[in-house]
């Protein structure tokens, strides 16, 4: 008995219809919902929130496309021939079945195809599964951390208190042995190298940070930064940081692809990949969250060097060369590439146990798929709930400041103010130009300008700004650049 393939010539019209309509539908239904989420956050003013969204949705585009250049090219790559000896190396299994059928064109030559049209239909399964995954990994390590970050705003609510103030009261000294963050990082361990990193490494996992981190971390911010006894909300800044930071981390950029197709072929069974290929995302983020802990342990042990007495509260100072390399970002370049890595190799796990059974060469022990599914699950729980949020407090302790440090109300008001000031200089530059020509006349001209700003105003000078109808009394004195930066010292923000 003999199977045709049904062509569209054989079906219905009313079925290619129906099934059109149920898949523009869920097109439809899904670029709704992204539509009412974009215009929630642009509501409440969550600007980097917007761009991660954007990002990915253009993440979900680039993979469309690759699926549409894998359905127009699947015959043209079919056709691409070559010799068995080498289409017999690097596979996944070793012994597998193939039971899809050779291009014609291939067999006559005694040869096999590049990558057969069963093997491109069950890409782009994979690629559907990925674009899944990634987007809800996405959404899963950004609601962990917001969760983590509750907590933080309890803390930054008791600094306000009269209670805080008191037991901060800068004219109290206290020896460095009797603060509490000194009592917490400086033991028998933390001047050696060696026993350092296995405490810092232990503690990721139980208390990664704790209030008197929080709060310590905040004072040397706050210090640095600004003058003393600001009530700049440090809880929100960080916040508004773990947003543009997780904009970045959503991106899939091109050096992420070139691991990610070393990941696949890493895939084949000489390389035995299922013992050590799974913990890799695991191990990259424990260093990353081992070296975050060490960075919190190395400014206390310097601030110990410095002086043996502290006034108030323990002081730490911000500093780059904490810092692998003196580069806080590298740490988040490596986040960026355990996030896609996790969620591709969950992806990829679905994708073998929905087209190739749940025993399959891809996982044919229960031992390899226990340890997918711990892994995976493990580290995306870790990432989002502890790794994220102490990258987003811990790298605040670098040099300089980041340019979310103004919420988005100040941002508005001073590209408002800038552009007025703009504005009534260049009204003063035309005023000025044509005042000889206007001496001639006998009439008396009031020379002073009517603009609100003065002439003589200076973009480099600190002013002191009141927006337009804030929600509360607002002022920002700040010393502003031009081109629109704010000065990283002396400045003092007060966000409602």
């Amino acid at each position: 008995m003999t199977s045709s393939v049904i062509t569209l010539e054989s079906t219905p019209t009313w079925a290619v219809a129906a099934v059109v309509f149920f898949l523009i539908s869920i097109s439809i239904c899904i670029e709704h919902l992204l539509h009412l989420l974009a215009k929630y956050f642009n509501k409440n003013r969550r600007k980097y929130l917007i761009q991660a969204l954007d990002k990915i949705k253009s993440e979900l585009l680039q993979l469309g496309f690759i699926s549409l250049l894998l359905t127009v090219g699947e015959k043209p790559i079919a056709n691409i021939c070559i010799p068995k000896s080498i289409g017999e190396t690097f596979l996944p299994c070793s012994d597998p079945s193939n039971d899809s059928p050779e291009e014609a064109k291939c067999e006559e030559q005694g040869m096999v195809s590049l990558l057969s049209r069963q093997g491109m239909k069950e890409l782009q399964y994979l690629i559907f599964v990925l674009a899944f995954f990634h987007s809800l990994s996405c959404i899963l390590t950004f609601g962990l951390g917001m969760a983590k970050m509750r907590k933080w705003k309890s803390w930054e609510a008791e600094t306000r208190t009269l209670e805080y103030q008191f037991s901060n009261d800068p004219r109290r000294f206290l020896l460095i042995h009797q603060t509490t963050f000194a009592r917490r990082h400086l033991r028998f361990w933390s001047e050696h190298r060696f026993l350092r990193w296995p405490a810092c490494f232990l503690r990721q996992f139980y208390a990664s940070v704790s209030k008197v981190d929080y709060f310590t971390l905040r004072h040397g911010f706050i210090t640095a930064h600004f003058s003393e006894g600001s009530t700049f909300d440090f809880q929100k800044y960080i916040k508004r940081t773990l947003e543009k930071d997780f904009g970045v981390v959503v991106g899939i950029s091109l050096w992420v692809w070139i691991l990610s197709m070393l990941f696949i072929f890493l895939n084949a069974h000489d390389f035995y990949n299922y013992l050590w290929l799974p913990f890799i995302p695991l191990l990259m983020l424990l260093l990353v969250g081992t070296q975050l802990q060490g960075i919190i342990s190395r400014m206390c042990l310097e601030s110990q060097e410095k002086s043996q007495v502290v006034r108030g509260t323990f002081l730490v100072r911000p500093s780059d060369h904490f810092f692998w390399f003196g580069w806080p970002k590298l740490l988040l370049h490596l986040m960026h590439f355990i996030l896609f890595q996790n969620s591709f190799q969950l992806a990829f796990f679905t994708w073998t146990w929905y087209k190739f059974g749940f025993r399959s060469c891809f996982h044919r022990k229960t031992e390899d798929i226990v340890i997918r599914l711990a892994m995976g699950v493990l580290v995306q729980v870790l990432y989002g709930y502890v790794t994220l949020p102490l990258y987003a407090l811990v790298t605040q302790m670098g040099t300089s400041m980041k340019k979310v440090i103004f919420p988005e109300k100040v941002v508005e008001g001073l590209k408002r103010w800038r552009a007025n000031a703009r504005r009534n200089i260049a009204l003063k530059n035309n005023y000025t130009s044509a005042r000889p020509s206007l001496d001639n006349n006998t009439t008396s001209i009031n020379t002073s300008p009517s603009f609100g700003a003065s002439p003589s105003f200076n973009l480099n000078t600190t002013h002191c700004v009141k927006f337009d109808q804030p929600s509360s009394s607002e002022y920002l004195a700040v010393g502003v650049k031009d081109e629109g930066e704010a000065n990283s010292t002396n400045r003092e923000t007060k966000d409602s």
